[in-house]
C-alpha cells in the first residue's frame, strides 16, 4: 500500500465548518470506491491549507479514470465549498501492510479479517489484494456494499477473538454458519463479483470449533454436502477446503492445526 498526502487550498473566503463537510464527503467518496483505505481521516489545517494522510492500495489509485459518480460530485463540492482539488504528495511506501495485485488472477476470493485495511478481494494465486476500483462497481456506481460488509465482518472477527463477551458467540455464528445474514450478503456479493468479473470468486468460511481432527478432515461442504471438496496440499498454506460448485473455501478449525 501507498502513503498520500494531500493538500486542499482555499481560492475564496470560506468557513471551516463548509471545507470540513466537502472534503469529509470527498474522503468518504473515494473510501465507498475502494481508491482509499481504513476508516477514520485526521484532516489538519495549517499554513492557510487542509491536509490529510492516506493509505492507498496503488500510486495511481486517485486517477481520474477510477472515479464513481460520488467521487466526481464530491470534487464538484469542493468547488462549491470554495476549495481548490487537491493536490498529491507522494510520501512513500507502507511497510506495515500488503502489495495490491495488479495482474488478472485465474481465481480470487472474497477474504478479510479484523487487522486488514486492504480490499476484501484478493488474488486466488497469491492472496494479494485487489484494488476494488479496478472491477466495475458492484452496486450503484461504486463499491460502497462491499466495504460495509468487511466492516460488519471485521466487527465480528474483533469480537470473537477478543472473547471477552456473550457477543462472541453470536459472532462467531455470522463467520462460521453458511446460513447468517453475514454468509448470505458476503456470498451474494461474490456471485456479483464474479459475474461482473467473469473470474471465478470465491467466499472465505471462517472455521473454529470442531469435535476432532478427524472430524474436521471429514467434513462435508456446510452449503451442498460435497465430501470430496479437501484439498490435498493447503491453498496459499491458508484454505484446506474447495467447494466449486458453491464458490466456497474454507479452512480445518484452527482448535486443530
Amino acid at each position: 500500500m501507498q502513503v498520500m498526502e494531500l493538500r486542499f487550498e482555499c481560492f475564496a473566503d470560506t468557513t471551516i465548518s463548509a471545507a470540513e463537510k466537502a472534503i469529509n464527503h470527498l474522503l468518504e467518496a473515494l473510501r465507498a470506491n475502494g481508491q482509499i483505505l481504513g476508516r477514520e481521516f485526521a484532516v489538519a489545517f495549517n499554513d492557510g491549507e487542509f491536509k490529510v494522510r492516506l493509505l492507498m492500495p496503488e500510486k495511481t489509485s486517485l486517477s481520474h479514470k477510477y472515479h464513481s459518480p460520488w467521487v466526481k460530485q464530491a470534487l464538484v463540492a469542493l468547488t462549491e465549498a470554495k476549495l481548490l482539488a487537491p493536490r498529491e504528495k507522494y510520501i512513500g511506501q507502507d511497510i506495515n501492510s500488503e502489495v495490491s495485485y495488479t495482474e488478472v488472477p485465474s481465481w480470487q476470493i472474497i477474504y478479510t479479517s479484523y487487522v486488514h485495511m486492504c480490499s476484501p478481494l484478493r488474488s486466488g494465486d497469491t492472496l494479494q489484494p485487489i484494488p476494488l476500483y479496478q472491477i466495475p462497481a458492484t452496486f450503484n456506481g461504486d463499491h460502497k456494499r462491499v466495504i460495509r460488509w468487511q466492516t460488519e465482518w471485521q466487527a465480528c472477527d474483533e469480537l470473537q477473538m477478543a472473547a471477552g463477551t456473550k457477543a462472541e458467540f453470536s459472532a462467531l455464528n455470522e463467520l462460521t454458519c453458511h446460513k447468517s445474514d453475514l454468509f448470505r450478503r458476503g456470498w451474494d456479493i461474490r456471485g456479483r463479483i464474479e459475474y461482473l468479473t467473469q473470474i471465478p470468486t470465491y467466499y472465505y468460511l471462517y472455521r473454529v470449533g470442531g469435535k476432532s481432527l478427524e472430524a474436521e478432515l471429514n467434513r462435508p461442504c456446510p452449503r451442498c454436502g460435497n465430501t470430496e471438496w479437501r484439498v490435498e496440499t493447503p491453498l496459499l498454506e491458508l484454505f484446506h477446503f474447495k467447494c466449486d460448485d458453491c464458490r466456497i473455501v474454507s479452512n480445518i478449525s484452527w482448535d486443530h492445526l
